[in-house]
């Protein structure tokens, strides 16, 4: 299975990006470059920066050259990053010199240091990131749920009808949570473990119409 790698350009101005993507399809370049950037070189966009992904290190640093020829024969205004693995268990872009993890005691070591940036994040935003989310068969069994979950002291919690939304600061919390109430809660109930709406609305300053609201500020 190929790792995944990226290199980002970011341009000072976004009508640039047109000329550019072009350009870099439709250049000649030479027969060694060509050779190494092989098939599936795949492009993306967003904003201001352009994202190019590929499946080892060697034909990353061949989209690398290739896109700083661009850039000089086009004169073009950008900054290219390094070229970047994707970590899987701690779930980020790291500089092509931090090696994966190998060992279990390196996989729990970076694993960890993901749930504790989570952590954070969510501490730092002042709302959860992550929710459990509970579709139960009742209203009543909904009520029953809540108030046992909130004698316990779980919080954030809300409930509207039959629903219940919990807040967790990771998503080894949010995982935890929904395990324990599966085992609790009647036949027909639906748990979720996943991202808090809040964080789309963040992401994408529009509300996802979530069956009811996160644990976070609506848009503004």
């Amino acid at each position: 299975m190929a790792d995944d790698f990226r290199i980002t350009v970011e341009f000072q101005e976004e009508s640039s990006i047109f000329h550019f993507g072009r350009s870099l399809r439709e250049r000649d370049f030479e027969k060694e470059l060509r050779e190494q950037l092989g098939d599936g070189v795949v492009m993306t966009h967003d904003g201001s920066h352009v994202f190019l992904y590929a499946s080892t290190p060697e034909q990353a640093r061949a989209a690398e050259q290739a896109v700083r020829q661009v850039l000089e024969h086009q004169q073009l205004d950008a900054e290219v990053s390094p070229v970047l693995r994707w970590h899987p268990v701690e779930e980020r872009w790291e500089d092509l010199s931090v090696p994966l993890p190998e060992t279990s005691e390196e996989v729990a070591a970076e694993h960890e240091r993901q749930e504790d940036e989570e952590a954070e994040d969510s501490r730092a935003r002042g709302y959860a990131e992550w929710e459990v989310r509970v579709d139960l068969p009742t209203h009543r069994d909904a009520v029953e749920l809540a108030e046992r979950l909130e004698a316990e002291g779980i919080s954030p919690l809300v409930r509207r009808w039959k629903y219940l939304l919990i807040g967790t600061a990771t998503d080894d919390d949010a995982r935890a949570l929904a395990e324990r109430i599966r085992a609790e809660v009647p036949e027909g109930a639906d748990v979720k473990a996943e991202p808090s709406a809040a964080v789309g609305w963040e992401a994408t300053g529009n509300n996802p119409f979530s069956v009811f609201g996160g644990f976070g500020p609506g848009p503004g």
